[in-house]
Order: C-alpha cells, then structure tokens, then sequence
C-alpha cells in the first residue's frame, strides 16, 4: 500500500493453543508459578530482542503454552476469567524480566477484554477461531469509516501498534462522520491481521522490544458486528456488562487500560531495585575505601526507591479494584473518579520512574555500559512514562479541575 519497509511479522500459525481441559485446570497459583518459572529466560533475551525490535520467538511461544494469554477470557468461552490481582500478579513477573516484553504480553493478554465488548456472537464466532487474541488495540491517529451496506469501509494510519508483531488479529479506531449537526462516532473495528500493512517504524531508544510499530490500512470492509462504539465502554455501559456476569466486563475502559500500561513500570522498578542492592555490594566509589552497601547514604537511597516502588505497587492494585465498582456511579459521578484514577496511576508511574533513577544515581558510570541491565530498565521507564495518559501536567490539572467543579478540557477521560 505504502511501498516502505514492512515489519517482519509473526501472525500465528493457530495450532499452538492449550487443550481446554488444561486451560480449564489452571488455578492463579499454578498461572503464577509457569510465569515465574519462564523469568529467567526472559531476561536472558532481553537484549536480544531490544535489537530485534520486538520480543523473541521463544519467549514468545513459551508465554503462550504458559496459558497467560487466556487471563481475561470469559469463562463462557473458554477462558479463565481471572481476577485484576491475579492479571497483576503473574504481568508484573514477566515485567521483572523485562518490561518491554511485559509490556507487550500485558496489552495482549488485556486486549481479550476488548473484545468481550462486541456483540456475543462475534465473541463466539472469534473466541471459535483463536480461544485468545493476539491484537493491537491502535487508537491514534483514528482512521476514516465510511458506512456502506453490511457495515464500513476504513482507511487511515495508525501509530504504536504494540503486540502487532504477533498479532492474528488487529483492532482499529476509526471515525464516521454523521455530518454537520452530529459529533462524529468514534468505532472500534476488528479484523484479522492478515487484512493490514504492518509498516517498520519502531525504532526507539527504549521500549525497542515492543514492537509497536505503524499499521496501514485501505478500504477495508469491516462487518458491523465486527465494530462497536467506544463512547457506551468508556464508562463500562457496552456489551460486556450485559453479556457476561462479572464487574470485570463492565468496568470504565480507561482506568482499564492505565491499570494494564502502568505494570511494565512497576515492573522496571522492582527489577532496578533488586539490581541496585546486588550492585551495593560491589561497587567502590574511586577513591573510597569501601563498597557502598556501607555508606549510609546508599542505604537510604536504596531504601527511598524500595518505598517509592512499593507504594506505587499498591496504589495501582486499589486503582484496578476500585475501577470495579464504577459501573454502579452516575454518569457525572463517575467522570470525576475516572479522572482521580487516571491521575493516581500516573503519580504512581511517575514513583517508579524517579526510584529507577534514584537507583541509577546510586550506581555510578558503569550502569550505563550497554551489557549492563540497568541502562535498558532507565531508558525503557522513560519511554513508559511518556505515555499520554502518565503525563503528570495534564492528568494533574484534569483532577484539580473536576476537584473545583470544571468540566474536564481533554476527552482522555
């Protein structure tokens, strides 16, 4: 479509998914226990799929015989419909390792949620083909939808395409026009991967495991049951409150996906945390005449970030259960706890980052030596950080607004 360089992509064969006997046995505990047991490989290709611009095929595969990719099934269709806990615990053991392929299989294991938002016979129709997705859910810029019979025709281009390098499914944004004196309809449109251009664009300082590369896509006709609206899920009124009996499928979808992207953060942080207190007991300042795990300073330095990384931990696990309840709020009630959400998951972001830089501070120029972790951890959370929805300034002046009674000026809400 485009004539530039295509990314070289892993669509999924299909013939790799776990027998539902062993999918409908797995217990949290065992989940868990399969992720913690895959961190050491993970980190022992951390950097080599920092060069490869996106996770490696054998981590890849081995998070999906894990059975980590069906947490946010429903169980109707044959998934595991786990708790937003046990999402966190077994996403932040696969960030540990490294948070750029965490941040990658949180979005793929997360976006199975989406698409319990399209009607239930699509659900059943694509849960009957893939029991999980692997799909971008790419919201900027949004494409152009033109209706036409049985459904749209959408064109555009879309940025930061995470887990499209793996992907056998895509989700796209995309824009109708209803005219002068109607707002324009903002749809989320579902199709296989095999429908779009995958555009190699992803070339990054940090974050480079991603992935998130461009997708393309041309007059390409979407089923109407294969879009829905995103205004109605946006505070947990679509359809996958009224299909499935579980607050998870009806809870408000940004503090959703804050929840999902703010974990590869943590992630970061507990790792360069442990790192750093391994480093203490090594490292001589020149011209000191003891390491630093004597240095009272360090102690205290190491002893800030721990806090920082922990409090954040837990600020965003009551963030993902609060969002649980939100459904039952009032429109106007629920726009000013989303926006306070939104916010205490960004401050929360902002903490993991300032404890990986403490922990750097702490650790003198060797750190940032290539071969040395710690560097990637320090370059990935700031990449991380700078997601729209972390930007301290406008999730800030969001929540004072809503504090003082002003309607919110973003529709990031």
């Amino acid at each position: 479509m485009t004539g530039e360089k295509l990314a070289d992509r892993r669509i999924p064969k299909g013939d790799d998914f776990l027998p539902p006997e062993e999918v409908a046995a797995l217990t949290p505990q065992e989940l868990l226990k399969r992720i913690k047991a895959l961190q050491p490989l993970i980190a022992s290709q951390s950097a080599e799929a920092e060069s490869l611009r996106r996770p490696t095929d054998e981590v890849w595969n081995a998070l999906r015989a894990s059975g980590y990719f069906y947490i946010y099934v429903p169980r109707m269709f044959g998934g595991l419909e786990f708790d937003p806990d046990t999402y966190i615990d077994t996403t932040l053991a696969i960030c540990e390792a490294c948070p750029s392929v965490g941040w990658t299989a949180s979005f793929a294991a997360e976006h199975n949620w989406l698409l319990a938002q399209y009607p239930e016979a699509t659900q059943k129709e694509v849960w009957g083909q893939t029991p999980y997705i692997i799909a971008p859910s790419v919201a900027a810029p949004p494409g152009k939808a033109v209706r036409v019979d049985g459904g749209f025709n959408i064109s555009g281009r879309w940025k930061f395409g995470t887990v499209v390098m793996h992907a056998d499914w895509v989700m796209l944004n995309s824009m109708e026009d209803m005219g002068e004196a109607k707002p324009p309809v903002v749809r989320m449109m579902l199709t296989r991967a095999e429908n779009v251009e995958v555009i190699d664009t992803w070339n990054m300082s940090g974050m480079a495991a991603t992935g998130s590369n461009d997708i393309v896509a041309k007059d390409l006709f979407i089923p109407d049951a294969y879009a829905f609206e995103l205004l109605p899920v946006r505070t947990g009124r679509g359809n996958g409150g009224k299909v499935h009996n579980n607050p998870l499928y009806s809870a408000p979808m940004l503090p959703q996906l804050c929840v999902t992207a703010a974990l590869p953060s943590v992630g970061a942080a507990k790792a360069a945390v442990k790192l750093a207190t391994e480093r203490l007991s090594l490292h001589t300042k020149m011209g000191g005449q003891s390491t630093q795990v004597e240095k009272p300073a360090a102690q205290m330095r190491l002893a800030r970030a721990d806090l920082m990384v922990r409090s954040a931990e837990l600020l965003i696990r009551e963030s993902a259960r609060e969002n649980l309840t939100l459904n039952a709020l009032s429109d106007e009630e629920q726009l000013a706890e989303r926006i306070r959400i939104r916010a205490q998951i960004a401050y929360a972001v902002g903490q993991c980052r300032d404890a990986v830089r403490t922990c750097c501070e702490a650790s003198g120029s060797g750190i940032y030596h290539l071969g040395n972790p710690l560097q990637r951890l320090a370059r990935d959370i700031e990449v991380m950080a700078s997601h729209i929805v972390y930007d301290m300034d406008v999730s800030t002046e969001l929540h004072g607004r809503s504090m003082v009674g002003l309607a919110p000026n973003s529709a990031l809400t």
